[in-house]
């Protein structure tokens, strides 16, 4: 080969060598950056180039009726360091304060101590880390604002890396308080509302997002706004937290007693329809009792004997019955078309001959049913028409999802049999929520007027009302006045001389009906295996001057079952404690109303009992005024319609006085300021003591007391 041909092959050599390992080194370089310094070139190009970013709209809040936060938004944050940050200077800093910011963070978070917060920094700065998660869990805004007050966390994130991850989280200050009614929203708030209140209003809640984009001022770089964040309202429910907490509280002993599977409480302000308290409870597999989902709109079961009372009101309207119409019940067994029908008193022999009305009272199936038997057999369409008039199957399309329509069928040759009137005038064969049999009694409370359940009345923004949500009518009458009062005496009587007492009051009157029904186990029937049992009251108080109605539901396992006696104590326990916080609240209502506000009270200290009632202008008579020097002025309490009478006795130092009719405490003070041991059973009044009055005294001995 000629010289100069081989010295031209050598430089073609070279530069072919010079440019592959250019180009591997293009190639280690890339690879570089596209694995070693991934994260650093994202972090850099998340800093200098952010176009088109959303920025999130803050959630509007729930609110209660009382001006109470219910839900609300709450940044939550992740802690975050940038070991590359700040170069030499800040890791210098770091390591001169890193015991002070490891003492730091163990008093922020105190699960981790001094040292793991130090082994765990180091660990990172030995990695090098860009993104280092200094704390495993989302912390408050007040816990984020303490770590960065420590030294190196108070420099800006460019110079000492401490750098953090915003999260807006849905919190509820009270707990299970209407959970289900409120609505969740999934983990990620940004994914939207899950159901409840938080559904029905997402839209209106979540307001609406901003677009921001970085750009360079002056060697600065700023996020500058384009279309800014638009917050969401607020919504004002008609939730009364106290009302709610009385109502679950109330509920929920009840269940524990009766170790029931699920119970419903709701609580319903007659002229406007207003939801004051919503309960839903189901026993959970560790017997904790939990709002897991929202029965009382959405359970389609057979009501039961609640059912009856619109049964007899469509013979009532129809002219087919007067309230003092005779139905001979017989010896409490009754062969109806072929299927056998009892009465709950069938082995004590029956009630024999009854008014309609006492058929109501006790819950007579086989009165309620003969009744309307006999007068619809031949053409039940006419029948299901009265009901569908009275409001009782109408859907009443609530801002809850997942509400249930009332199931009320029309009679046709394929779903009907001669058993079928008879059964579904005692509440079977029918399938109704909860809310819709309460819609139905508050508006026999309304004289005949039915509104629509409400759980939201207004929509607030920065403070100012935006939207009223008013009372909706969904009928302007339900049956004749004729017919509506007829109804309201017999229901108060189901409550004063029927079935109904427990759920009675002694400080104002109740109307209202028990239901008992079992609950059919599907293709099972209602007999094979464990029977189940539906137990419910549902009704209204004052019975003159209706402020609220209520319902409550509860499941069970087998028998006993009584609608009367489990449901109806609730209510009682209910109505009570909600009469007693209105007359607090608004003593002024309370003199001017046409009911009967004077409170029961018991024996014992009479003094300071004559002082309360004085305070809430309640009269009393019998005792001037308490004891000038604070002792017990001890006596016995007479409460009448409208004051409460005081009578005196003389407490003698060597006998043993009585304390029957008084509360506990009383009991327990005086016996044991004679110097007598005391134990006691039960709650409420004292009604039976082991050492009789009158007895000689002889301190060191042990007295029992019974209360109930």
């Amino acid at each position: 080969m000629m010289p100069y041909l081989k010295n031209i092959m050598h430089r073609f050599s070279f530069i072919m060598l010079l440019m592959m390992l250019v180009g591997i080194a293009i190639i280690i370089k890339a690879a570089i950056i596209m694995f070693a310094e991934r994260q650093y070139w994202k972090d850099v190009a998340d800093r200098f180039v952010k176009e088109n970013v959303i920025v999130p709209a803050v959630r509007g809040n729930i609110i209660s009726s009382d001006g109470q936060l219910m839900a609300s938004s709450l940044p939550e944050y992740k802690i975050y360091m940038d070991f590359k940050a700040g170069g030499e200077v800040k890791d210098s800093l770091l390591m001169l304060y890193m015991d002070s910011i490891c003492d730091g963070l163990h008093q922020i978070f105190p699960d981790k101590s001094k040292r793991e917060f130090k082994a765990h920094i180091l660990k990172g700065r030995k990695n090098g880390s860009r993104n280092y998660l200094l704390y495993p869990k989302r912390i408050s805004y007040i816990q984020y604002k303490e770590a960065k007050r420590l030294p190196v966390f108070n420099l800006n994130k460019y110079r000492g890396g401490f750098h953090e991850q915003i999260f807006n989280q849905r919190k509820k200050p009270f707990g299970s308080l209407a959970m289900r009614t409120l609505g969740d929203m999934y983990p990620d708030i940004e994914q939207g509302a899950k159901n409840g209140l938080e559904l029905s209003y997402d839209s209106i809640l979540k307001g609406k997002e901003g677009i921001t984009h970085r750009q360079k001022v002056m060697n600065k770089y700023l996020n500058i706004v384009d279309i800014p964040p638009v917050d969401g309202c607020d919504i004002v429910t008609t939730i009364d937290v106290g009302m709610q907490d009385i109502a679950e509280k109330a509920l929920v002993d009840k269940l524990k007693e009766l170790n029931a599977t699920v119970g419903v409480a709701i609580l319903m302000e007659v002229k406007t329809g207003d939801i004051k308290a919503i309960v839903n409870m189901t026993k959970c597999n560790d017997g904790v009792y939990r709002e897991v989902r929202n029965n009382a709109v959405s359970d389609m079961m057979e009501p039961g004997s609640t059912f009856k009372t619109a049964s007899i009101m469509v013979a009532l309207e129809d002219g087919k019955i007067t309230p003092d119409k005779i139905v001979d019940t017989g010896n409490g067994v009754y062969n109806m078309h072929g299927a056998r029908m009892k009465d709950h008193n069938w082995h004590r022999g029956g009630y024999g001959e009854m008014t309609a009305t006492k058929a109501l009272m006790v819950s007579s199936n086989i009165g309620v049913s003969k009744l309307i038997d006999d007068n619809y057999h031949n053409n039940p369409e006419k029948f299901v028409e009265g009901l569908y008039k009275l409001g009782i199957a109408t859907p009443l399309h609530l801002d809850i999802p997942g509400a249930g329509d009332p199931v009320i069928r029309m009679p046709n040759k394929n779903n009907w049999s001669k058993t079928a009137l008879a059964w579904m005038s005692i509440g079977y064969e029918t399938q109704i929520p909860p809310i819709s049999t309460l819609a139905f009694y508050n508006a026999i409370a309304n004289n005949g007027v039915m509104v629509k359940p409400r759980f939201v009345k207004a929509i607030v923004k920065d403070g100012e009302v935006v939207e009223e949500i008013p009372t909706e009518i969904l009928n302007p009458a339900i049956a004749s006045p004729k017919t509506i009062q007829e109804i309201q005496v017999m229901l108060e009587k189901v409550v004063s001389e029927g079935l109904g007492k427990q759920a009675g009051s002694k400080q104002f009157h109740v109307s209202g009906k028990t239901g008992t029904a079992q609950v059919s186990q599907g293709r099972s029937g209602y007999t094979n295996g464990m029977r189940r049992y539906l137990v419910s009251f549902c009704g209204y108080f004052p019975s003159e001057a209706p402020k609220y109605s209520c319902i409550v539901a509860i499941q069970k396992n087998g028998y006993p079952a009584s609608g009367g006696g489990m449901a109806g104590p609730v209510f009682h326990n209910i109505a009570e404690r909600v009469f007693a916080k209105r007359l607090a609240q608004n003593l002024e209502e309370a003199k001017d109303s046409t009911s009967i506000l004077v409170p029961d009270v018991k024996n014992g200290d009479i003094g300071k009992a004559h002082y309360v009632l004085n305070k809430i202008h309640v009269s009393s008579s019998g005792i001037s005024e308490h004891s000038a020097d604070g002792k017990p002025v001890w006596g016995t309490a007479t409460t009448h319609t409208d004051n409460v009478l005081f009578s005196k006795k003389d407490i003698k130092e060597n006998q043993v006085p009585s304390v029957i009719g008084m509360g506990a405490k009383d009991a327990v003070y005086l016996l044991e300021s004679m110097g007598l041991k005391t134990r006691i059973a039960g709650v409420g009044k004292v009604k039976s003591q082991s050492i009789p009055a009158g007895n000689t005294l002889h301190k060191g001995q042990t007295i029992q007391l019974r209360l109930n």
